[in-house]
């Protein structure tokens, strides 16, 4: 098997995407079953600032989204992490990872990004340099899993809020 290649979306990858964010949430404790239609959704909307694919032999293997977010302090160029999905059999093997310091480098590159936001576990995220802030909220999720990081800038302060296609209306 060879590694696998972290590319962009293409057109064709949207069906694999889905099924591929459907199969890696569906045994997750806290996933509602709604990922794969919240990257829909954020396509569909213009949303979908960076869409990336870990390929390995021909098959989509991996997936993150990366898309606007708004803070209350006008704070400009920051972003959302996620959802980042890994097929089921080759999850813990480097390929979310991979996937995140490759979407992590692009967004801050490409698109200028000053800072990340995302909702996901305190044990996982501050291996990028993602830290909870308390100045810094989020009303629809748990509070210790919201995490942001700083790309440029100063930390923003606030509330913030994702994209319409993650629901928080």
């Amino acid at each position: 098997m060879s590694p696998p290649l972290v590319r962009e979306e293409r057109a064709g990858d949207q069906s694999a995407i889905f099924t591929l964010t459907k199969e890696a949430f569906a045994p997750m404790w806290f996933s509602d079953g709604t990922e794969q239609h919240v990257i829909d959704g954020l396509r569909a909307d213009g949303d979908l600032t960076l869409s990336l694919v870990a390929e390995q032999d021909g098959v989509v293997v991996g997936h993150i989204a990366f898309s606007p977010v708004t803070i209350s302090d006008g704070a400009r160029d920051w972003y959302g992490l996620g959802p980042v999905s890994v097929t089921p059999d080759l999850q813990r093997s480097g390929i979310g990872s991979a996937l995140i310091r490759r979407g992590i480098a692009m967004m801050e590159e490409a698109h200028q990004a000053n800072g990340i936001l995302l909702i996901g576990s305190n044990e996982y995220y501050p291996r990028f340099g993602f830290e909870h802030d308390p100045e810094l909220t989020y009303a629809h999720g748990p509070t210790e899993a919201f995490q942001r990081l700083v790309l440029h800038g100063a930390a923003p302060k606030g509330e913030a809020r994702f994209a319409p296609a993650f629901g928080d209306e």
